[in-house]
């Protein structure tokens, strides 16, 4: 058991250098439109399925409730934490639209639409960020395997070329960690961290 936890161990931290070594400039192009958003008052909506639900929503406490002394609250709300709204529009139309329709309500063109899937293939996910685009938001999507269909629909889309979910989420879990970092310091904040 301890070689095959060396393994993983090592397997996952390969994953993460081999991603940043290749996305660290597209990072640093989607952080700076990020923050000239958010700058202009817009705000950053996130969503996912499953494990990229939690990870939607670890975004949004992120970024309005920085654990960082020094950081300041940035406007982010997660599309993943309403039950009622989740299942009634699941329940009564398609739950390929629970995000959508959430976003029809509430996007504005200056806002910061992010998607999360492992695969890249989530049809709520991919339908709500298609939209987001076609209204001017910013979209930015994390996905694993070769992107799936959400490659099309972002203007920056993160894929991890992993088949392993774990790999998947270890990576985008260190990608949204650094994403909020290196946005507060876009936004003329010290690099504390």
């Amino acid at each position: 058991m301890k070689e095959a936890i060396l393994r993983k161990a090592r397997e996952s931290a390969e994953t993460i250098v081999s991603f940043f070594e290749e996305s660290a400039v597209d990072l640093e192009r989607c952080v700076r439109e990020m923050a000239t958003r958010l700058r202009d008052g817009g705000r950053l909506y996130a969503m996912g399925n499953g494990g990229s639900a939690c990870d939607a929503i670890h975004v949004a406490v992120e970024f309005s409730h920085p654990i960082i002394e020094k950081r300041r609250a940035l406007p982010a709300i997660s599309l993943c934490t309403d039950a009622a709204f989740l299942t009634a529009v699941g329940n009564d139309s398609d739950f390929s639209r629970v995000y959508v329709d959430r976003l029809e309500t509430l996007l504005l063109p200056r806002d910061v639409v992010l998607g999360i899937s492992t695969s890249g293939a989530s049809a709520n996910v991919n339908r709500a960020l298609r939209l987001a685009r076609s209204r001017g938001a910013l979209t930015v999507g994390f996905a694993g395997r070769d992107g799936g269909a959400m490659v099309d629909v972002c203007d920056f889309c993160f894929v991890v070329p992993s088949w392993s979910i774990h790999r998947i989420q270890e990576t985008h879990t260190v990608l949204l960690h650094l994403l909020w970092d290196q946005l507060h310091v876009a936004m003329g904040e010290d690099d504390v961290l």
